[in-house]
């Protein structure tokens, strides 16, 4: 399968809050074209409104995809409705968190052929990473194509199965969060040393964006990136004798972050 199939036949988009609108907009761009495309959203945006894709509409009779982007908690009253589609010729691409592979082929059929993914929220803006895992039921050239389509939202890896996604939820998929609080606490601790707040902010947001930026680009390890500004006796090694203390700093704290993180990931997978 691949995306001249999607053209085709169709795909089908169950949900279209911000992830499935950033997916949306990637393939559009991509060539897709809208009349290629059938949304099922019950409070579509004034954006997609506009998009040309058919929506609300008779779904096609067999189309080549169909993405699950509802929240978790609608999943159960909205996978029915698939019901038909499922056990043949057409490839589940879930978004879901918590889901596992085993309850969508419940729900569609054994024989269903189902990609997990788990993205994340700065595929807002394009720069997400998204995980995958599949089922027995899927083919090489499926996955190629879920990459093809992950890839209008960021970068794709494949896992070596669905026992490593709740690891994976606990790193990329709740992480933004980590560093969205690494930036308040930063900023408050500048405002706490006499910054104005806004300019704390502006310098905690930046800095942690350019730090980012710079350890995906450069070829440099972000252990040899630390060490590079790190001069002996100076004020970044005062600071990382506070934040790399193993007992209290941040390699026993984050260990616990993500422990937790990924603990509850397998308890809501149940």
């Amino acid at each position: 399968m691949d995306m001249q199939e999607i053209a085709d036949r169709g795909l089908v988009l169950l949900g279209c809050g911000k992830m499935g609108s950033a997916m949306l907009t990637g393939w559009l761009k991509g060539g897709l074209p809208a009349s290629s495309v059938w949304v099922n959203e019950p409070y579509p945006s004034e954006w997609l409104k506009a998009t040309g894709v058919h929506l609300d509409a008779a779904l096609p009779p067999s189309p080549a995809v169909v993405v699950l982007a509802v929240k978790p908690q609608m999943m159960a009253e909205a996978l029915p409705h698939m019901r038909a589609f499922g056990n043949g010729g057409t490839l589940f691409l879930t978004i879901a968190a918590g889901w596992r592979i085993a309850a969508y082929e419940d729900v569609l059929g054994a024989a269903t052929p189902v990609i997990r993914a788990m993205p994340n929220t700065p595929a807002a803006i394009g720069r997400g990473i998204t995980a995958i895992c599949a089922n027995a039921h899927v083919r090489h050239e499926d996955i190629l194509l879920a990459e093809t389509l992950l890839g209008a939202i960021g970068q794709v890896v494949r896992l070596n199965g669905e026992h490593q996604m709740d690891a994976v939820t606990a790193v990329s998929g709740s992480g933004p969060a980590y560093v969205f609080h690494l930036i308040e606490t930063l900023a408050a601790a500048g405002a706490a040393q006499g910054l104005p707040a806004d300019l704390a902010m502006q310098l905690a947001k930046a800095t942690v964006a350019g730090a980012g930026a710079l350890a995906e680009a450069s070829p440099e390890s972000p252990a040899q990136l630390r060490a590079n500004v790190t001069s002996p006796g100076g004020t970044t090694a005062a600071a990382l004798a506070v934040l790399m203390d193993e007992t209290r700093g941040l390699p026993a704290l984050m260990q616990e972050a993500v422990r937790a993180a990924a603990e509850r990931s397998r308890e809501l997978g149940k």
